[in-house]
């Protein structure tokens, strides 16, 4: 576990620095809110505004704010007209998170809704070019169906968490409800031949997806 932890450090001091703004937000994360492991984080976040800017989208879903701080990172890798449109579905989490918005560079880039994902999108005409999918982890299969209903030819889905700290290849999970929605999420991603996909093994887990 030690050489692990002392191995993060190293690749955290070797890649692009951490935004004052993020890092900020990343310490009241810590600081104000419980289960502050749910913030992407300085390494994840740093992948995500790559992709971004690599991705081009003009328009991103992401299922599962919390803090923000994903949502931030992509907004900074983003085009200056692209749109994210980021779903969270406790209601508590808005008092913190949307100032943090707003007291961003990129205010006018990201429309955050409170609510469930699955029964506010399907009533709106949003199609997207990129997904970042981490929410509830019950309800991955879910996500991935109403996503690729949505998801534009050649975009791509990031989805957080699919090894679940390794619970994915555990029998002692076996009966987890969330261990049960990752594998059934990992299998219907591996057995859809509309997609191309891989695993990278980045903090829990993390699997990009494009769209044949």
């Amino acid at each position: 576990m030690q050489a692990f932890d002392n191995l993060e450090e190293y690749v955290l001091a070797h890649i692009s620095p951490e935004h004052e703004y993020l890092h900020r937000l990343y310490r009241a994360t810590h600081t104000q809110l419980l289960r502050p492991r749910m913030a992407s984080g300085h390494l994840q976040g740093t992948l995500l505004r790559m992709l971004a800017s690599l991705i081009r989208p003009k328009s991103v879903l992401e299922i599962g704010t919390y803090s923000g701080y994903s949502a931030l990172c992509m907004a900074a890798g983003m085009e200056a007209d692209g749109k994210i449109l980021t779903f969270e579905i406790n209601d508590e989490q808005e008092d913190f998170t949307r100032p943090w918005f707003e007291g961003s560079p990129f205010p006018a880039a990201i429309e955050m809704v409170i609510g469930d994902v699955l029964e506010i999108l399907p009533g709106r005409p949003d199609r997207f070019d990129m997904a970042f999918i981490d929410g509830n982890k019950r309800q991955y299969p879910d996500y991935y169906r109403l996503v690729m209903s949505r998801l534009n030819e050649g975009g791509f889905i990031i989805a957080d968490n699919t090894l679940w700290d390794g619970h994915v290849i555990e029998s002692a999970y076996d009966a987890d409800a969330q261990t049960q929605g990752i594998r059934e999420f990992n299998a219907m991603v591996a057995a859809d031949p509309s997609v191309e996909k891989v695993i990278l093994p980045l903090r829990d887990g993390l699997t990009l997806i494009r769209k044949i």
